[in-house]
This record gives structure tokens, sequence and C-alpha cells, in this order.
């Protein structure tokens, strides 16, 4: 770690800019009296200050004799203090490329490249990359180890990059995957926090942490450091035993002037990643999915006709139709209830309507490889993994490889509990979500809603679970309708704690029927972080507009100003309306707009809207 009072001579220092020039990043290597050197980085985005001067430190431990002799020479003992810039090399990519969903059609990749190379100043066996990526949505860094002709391998004990920010930077801290987000100052952290991490800068900048591409690897938090004012650091979950040649995976700094620019920029992970490795993926169908509660052909039934009448895709059978689901004694490969399950999935099938199937942990570590074969053969679309376990290498190289096994079997995943991705949904796009977020499981309130898409939003893909029937929602119902476009998921889960019997005709629900799950556009209108947010997102010809308040009563202007000129479009409104004699009490209203068009959405306290637009023909 960088020591604040050290006297520090400079041996080099480089400069990187993104290629849209907004972003100014500068490496340097520094010498103290003791002839330790040190990695210190910093990083500006439009003239002003996002980290400031913080330390690069990994530390590594192996007890081979001629790596033992290696560090030990260097002057405190650790492997970055010895290291000796052999090699620079500076590069560009200007590319696309066009993913099998997302919340874009096309995903620019676009960077400029800097790549040192280090080798150990006692013996030159020993060599390692600093791999920096600037791209115009934000920095990526990682650290590369080559090949050594000793063959050993590197046992990684601490990782200690630093993130300096400016005095008075408050950030939404958040103590476990599905915890509540408080905003707080960095000096009043009681405990780690997870990524990503968003954050408020006083110079009027919005930054956030994140992590990328973390595969057969261990998962990062974020901690304080102890000894260096308003600074961040990565710990790492445990320490990580590599054969090289291996990276790290990449630690991501975004910066922008509004937050809803990072939900916006959050492809940066995904381009982090390595492409498809499943080949053709036509078989992998986003969709809409609802869940059946009941566990009987009869209420499995009930679904799937709703489902199809109301152009949703899948439905799910949650825990426990193969038995209880903590124990390794439980069979999945067989339906442990009074269920005809080949009868429900023929009849999904004639409807139109796949079949998800829940399995815990216990029963996907036993035996994934034998049960997926059989899911294949009964015609199961997808499979929702359960209570995971995340974090360690060994837990999230299983996980990776489950995955693949599921992929194998054209068998789609959303995997459930802590889990967060990290872009690696590029590489294995049969996930098509996963949980880690504080959603209607836990009821949270609206205020939590419009704080949710601006931070564990950027990680990507989330399993809200949204409701609609159910008494125990805290917000109104347009609320709800607009999070299935806020919250963006491919695998959208609709009516939680609902029953298709309680559907009475409601007219709004034509949006829930309307509405896709991938996009070829999207933008964040306006936003302000645990207040309000709109999102505009497009389909086709159609724009999806969701807009969603926190606990308080409030006005928004909508700029219509996204949509193509010279086109009329019909714009269907569905707002709270207490005048409505409904259970849900949700109004429907046309206009006519154009782009530059303003239009007020007065919402109720916990409220929301949704717009619906599409283009009126001549």
């Amino acid at each position: 770690m960088l020591a604040q009072n050290s006297t520090l001579n400079q041996t080099f220092e480089k400069k990187l800019f993104s290629p849209d020039k907004n972003y100014e990043f500068v490496v340097q290597q520094k010498q103290d009296v003791s002839g330790a050197n040190s990695l210190i980085y910093r990083l500006n985005f439009k003239n002003k200050p996002v980290i400031l001067d913080s330390g690069l430190d990994i530390k590594l431990d192996n007890r081979a004799s001629e790596w033992a002799l290696a560090i030990k020479n260097t002057p405190t003992g650790n492997w970055m203090d010895g290291l000796v810039l052999k090699e620079v090399k500076n590069s560009s990519v200007d590319t696309s490329w066009v993913p099998p969903y997302g919340e874009r059609k096309i995903i620019k990749e676009k960077y400029k490249e800097l790549v040192l190379t280090f080798e150990q100043k006692v013996s030159s066996n020993y060599k390692m990359d600093l791999q920096i990526r600037l791209y115009d949505e934000g920095l990526a860094m990682r650290y590369y180890f080559r090949d050594n002709p000793t063959g050993i391998y590197y046992k990684i004990t601490e990782e200690n990059t630093e993130f300096t920010f400016p005095e008075n930077t408050m950030a939404w801290f958040e103590p476990w995957a599905q915890a509540p987000l408080t905003l707080k100052s960095l000096k009043d952290w009681t405990s780690q926090t997870v990524r990503p991490l968003t954050l408020q800068l006083e110079n009027g900048l919005y930054a956030c942490l994140a992590e990328a591409n973390m595969v057969d690897y261990v998962k990062l938090n974020f901690d304080l450091a102890k000894t260096k004012k308003n600074t961040i650091k990565t710990v790492l979950y445990e320490s990580v035993d590599k054969v090289p040649y291996f990276p790290t995976p990449w630690r991501v700094v975004m910066a922008a002037e509004t937050p809803g620019k990072l939900i916006e920029h959050n492809d940066l992970l995904l381009n982090l990643n390595e492409p498809n490795r499943l080949g053709d993926v036509s078989w992998v169908k986003p969709g809409k999915i609802v869940r059946d509660l009941t566990l009987t052909e009869k209420g499995a039934k009930a679904w799937i006709d709703f489902a199809a009448q109301h152009h949703l895709q899948y439905v799910l059978f949650d825990w426990k139709w193969y038995g209880p689901a903590f124990t390794f004694d439980s069979d999945a490969g067989k339906v442990a209830i009074d269920l005809d399950l080949p009868e429900v999935i023929r009849y999904g099938k004639e409807k139109g309507i796949g079949i998800w199937l829940y399995v815990n942990q216990q029963a996907l570590l036993k035996q994934d490889a034998e049960i997926f074969p059989i899911y294949k053969k009964w015609g199961i679309a997808g499979v929702k993994y359960g209570f995971v376990e995340v974090g360690s290498h060994r837990w999230t190289t299983w996980l990776h490889e489950s995955i693949q096994r599921a992929a194998d079997n054209k068998l789609m995943v959303n995997i459930h509990d802590e889990f967060r991705l990290t872009g690696e949904q590029r590489t294995w796009p049969n996930v098509l979500t996963v949980e880690g977020i504080r959603g209607n499981e836990e009821m949270p309130d609206a205020t939590h809603n419009t704080t949710l898409p601006f931070t564990r939003g950027i990680a990507g893909a989330g399993d809200y679970t949204v409701c609609y029937y159910t008494n125990r929602i805290k917000t109104t119902h347009a609320h709800q309708l607009a999070l299935s476009v806020v919250m963006y998921s491919p695998l959208q889960t609709l009516f939680w704690y609902d029953n298709a019997s309680n559907y009475g005709g409601e007219p709004e629900i034509e949006f829930f029927d309307k509405v896709p799950t991938v996009w070829d556009d999207t933008k964040v209108l306006n936003g302000e972080i645990g207040k309000y947010i709109t999102t505009a997102r497009k389909s086709g010809n159609d724009w999806f507009v969701g807009s969603i308040t926190n606990n308080e009563t409030r006005t928004l202007e909508l700029d219509f100003n996204f949509l193509d000129a010279n086109k009329k479009y019909r714009a269907r409104l569905y707002t709270d309306d207490e005048t409505i004699k409904t259970k849900t009490q949700v109004a429907l209203k046309d206009v006519i707009v154009k782009k530059g068009a303003k239009m007020k959405l007065n919402l109720k306290a916990s409220g929301g809207a949704t717009i619906w637009i599409t283009e009126v023909k001549k």
C-alpha cells in the first residue's frame, strides 16, 4: 500500500487518454529511501479528479527456493517492491459486436491500452504485466502473470488496489448483495461493502467501482484503508493459487456527470469478458416468467393458460418439487410430489409456454451432470439455481462449470441468492439473469427501488421478481408496472406472490403483455439516486418508458427528444389514479407525441408511470 509520508523519488511516469479524451490516466513508479518500488496511479474525468494518487499492490507467496530468494532480496520482502519496468506497449481497439440479447442491440468496444511489463530485479524469471485500458466508458486495470521457466505456481495472498477519492466523497454502502443501501461518508463504514459500488463526489461527478471477468478466481469486496484518508481498497475473499500464465479480474472505475450515464455505460463490464463460448445460442430465448405456488397440475395449467393469453413465455416450478431442498438426500431427477410433470410440460408446449425448474445447490452439486440430460429429454427450458455459495475459488469455478454443463444440454440458467454477474454472461449467454438484488422477496420500499438501478443495476441483469396483486407491495401498482422497464432482466419474473386467479380484467395488464425483456437501445432520461428515475428502452419501432419516484410525491418533466424526427407516435400512459374503479386503480390514456414534445408526469408517493409508445403510420 502507498505510504502517505514516505519520501519518494519518481522512476517513471506514463499517461493514457480515453479515445474521446475525457479520461486521463497517469501511472508512476516511485522509490523510497530503502530502495523499495511502488506503483501509484490517478484518474481524471473531464479535467476533474476522480481518483487521487492511489497504490497498486498485490502480495504473493511461494515456497520454491528461487522464488523465495527473489522476494527475500526485495527491500521489504514484497513482490511489488522489486519490480523493474522492462517494456511498454501501446495499442488501441475500435470495433463493435452484436450480443444475442441485452440492453442495446450493438455494443461498441473502443479503447486505448497501455501494457507495462515488469520483472523482478533479482530474478528475471518472474515477470508481470500491468494492463490498463481506457474506454470512453471508464478505466479497467488488471495484473497478468507470465509463464516462468521454473513452472511454479503463484499464491496470491492479498490484493490492495487503492481508490483514493477527493474529500467529502459519499458512497452507497451495501454490506451484502441483498442488503438495504445506505449513503455513507468514507469514514463511516461499519464493514466491507459489495460491488459494484456507486459514489458521489463533491465536485459534482458520480463514480462506480466494479469488478469484471471474475472467472477462475475469487470475489472481491471493498473496505476502507486503515491508514489513508478517503481511500477504499480491494479485499479478496480468500487467497488464490494459480498456475501461470493467467490474469487477475479487471478492476473498473467509471465516472459520469449524471448517475444515469453509469447505467448507460455498463456494457463496459461485458467488453472486459471473453466472447461467447457456446457457439450457436439460438435456443437461448429470453422472456417473461411466472411462478406456480401450488405445485399442482391444476395450478400450473391455470398459469400456462394465463401466460398464453398474456404473451408471457415461461412458468416456474419453485423449490420442493423434488423433495426437501437443503439436503443431499433428495433426488432432483424425480418428482417427489403429486404432480404429473410430463403432462404439464406437454400442455405448456401445446400452448407455447416453456417450463423452468428450481434446483438447490445441494442437488446441483451432487447430480447436475446427471440431471441436466434428463431435463433436456423432458423438454425443460431452464434451471433456477438456488442458494448457491459465492465468493471462494472453489464455488466460483464450480458455478461456471455447472453453467457450461447446463449449456451442453441447452438449458438456460437463473442464479439466485447472493451471486452477481461481472459480465460473464457474454461468455455464457445461457445465463439469462441472476439475483444478488434486494427485490420483492424482501419487499423493499420505493426509495430503495429508486436507488437500485444506479447501484446494483450497473452489474447488469437482476431478477427483482416484480409483484402486482399481492397486498405485500409497499408501492403503487403503476410503480410495479414501471419496474419491468427500470429493472433490466432478460428473464423478467412477473406476478411474484400472485396467482393466475388474481387477474380481474384490469386493463393495465396490457403493459406486462406488451413489454419485452431485451432491447435495441436504453436511455436514462432523468434520475437522482434514491429519489427518482425514468428509463426509456427501445424494441423494434416501439419505446417503453418506466418512471418511478421514492416515498415522496413528485412531478417530472419528460422530454420526448429520444424519438425519431418527422414521425408521429401514440403514447399510451398507465398512471396511478384513485378515481379508477378497479382494485389496482391504474388509468390508461392515449396522447399523440413527436420528437421534442414535453409531458408532465405527476407521480404519487411511492408511485410510478409507464408509457408504451408506438409509431402512427400515415
